[in-house]
């Protein structure tokens, strides 16, 4: 019986750390195979509308079934605020994100995505929802360290490309070609590619602030993530529209398309997210937003790997001094957490002896 439960303890502890992994891993190849699929011409809202849809038919039957005895009325005001996820969290961080792709490679946006949280904490500072006196402390000094580490990272993601180093299909005779002009609106695509992958990630970051407090107001995540779904897919038929309206590009005829499309509804928005969810109630945000570097890692071993994509010099320094700021950061982070803990052990011995007390013993207090 001890090794039984010695194997269940062991499950526990660290279920919820592969499921986080999984999920990382899940969103870097999702990454990769949309950066091809928009090289292919597709239009890049189209793919996040059928993504969206194909999420919420996913969480749809969840929704139903795990959430409906304790799901509480949905209010007008709830319906706006699942509207505004939809639109920071899946409509204009993905028509950003996915612009970014699409000029750039998996592994550059998978680096603006890794520093998520330095971008959040930022943020925070900003809308004055982080206290300007922490900055002083130790902790407050480690994360401001590790967020300019991250930008400093970025700025040389965008403003350096460097020499490729490695590519599957270079030739030696293609090599000594190049067109001056084409060279310079690469080069502009690059930096407009860098750009548009930060604001993709702010506005992810403005939903992570905004569904910290919708999760307050609306606990059932499964619900709550259908119904910005939802809302999601309608936005992102409408901002399809920004360049050109045509039905035709709503009529998807590659295989490959379509099953990247599939791949990304399902596993890249409806399983990762359940599973991310399920990571950060089991171990908390902190800890899960530390294996965000796994999405960099997963997208550019699978764009170099399997899809082939060429690797810059200046892309693998700055994704470094991104995951270098990112740890930093993290570390402050974790510094913080310690000194509250030292701070209020009283509350958290009162707790602990109140769960262990029975139902009278809770009355009497």
């Amino acid at each position: 019986m001890s090794v039984i439960g010695g194997e269940i303890s062991v499950i526990e502890k660290w279920s919820p750390v592969m499921a986080i992994v999984g999920a990382n891993i899940a969103v870097g190849s999702v990454n990769a195979l949309v950066k091809k699929a928009l090289d292919g011409g597709v239009n890049h809202m189209v793919i996040g509308a059928y993504r969206n849809v194909i999420s919420a038919i996913i969480l749809a039957p969840l929704a139903y079934f795990l959430e409906r005895k304790t799901r509480p009325k949905i209010t007008l005001r709830l319906m706006i605020d699942h509207f505004i996820s939809g639109l920071l969290g899946a409509s204009l961080s993905q028509f950003f994100y996915m612009l970014g792709l699409l000029y750039t490679s998996a592994t550059v946006s998978g680096a603006f995505l890794s520093m998520l949280p330095a971008i959040t904490f930022t943020l925070s500072l900003m809308l004055r929802l982080e206290s300007i006196r922490s900055l002083k402390t130790k902790p407050g000094m480690l994360k401001v360290m590790g967020t300019f580490i991250c930008i400093g990272g970025a700025m040389l993601l965008t403003l350096y490309k460097g020499p490729q180093i490695a590519n599957f299909h270079s030739h030696p005779e293609a090599l000594h070609h190049h067109n001056n002009n084409n060279d310079q609106d690469k080069a502009k695509k690059w930096i407009l590619g860098c750009i548009y992958a930060i604001m993709g990630t702010t506005f992810l970051s403005l939903w992570m602030l905004f569904q910290g407090t919708l999760n307050i107001k609306y606990p059932c995540k499964y619900t709550s993530i259908c119904l910005m779904s939802i809302f999601a897919s309608f936005q992102c038929a409408l901002l399809s529209m920004y360049k050109k309206r045509d039905a035709q590009d709503w009529v998807i005829e590659d295989r490959f398309v379509i099953l990247v499309i599939a791949y990304a509804g399902i596993v890249g928005q409806a399983m990762t997210t359940v599973a991310t969810s399920w990571s950060i109630k089991k171990v908390g945000a902190v800890f899960a937003s530390t294996f965000g570097p796994v999405i960099l890692i997963s997208a550019t071993l699978f764009d170099f790997l399997i899809l082939h994509t060429p690797l810059y010099l200046g892309s693998i320094i700055g994704s470094v001094a991104a995951i270098m700021g990112l740890y930093v950061f993290l570390w402050g982070k974790n510094k913080e957490i310690e000194v509250h803990a030292t701070l209020c052990p009283p509350i958290q011995n009162e707790d602990k002896n109140n769960n262990n007390n029975s139902d009278g013993s809770r009355l009497s207090v």
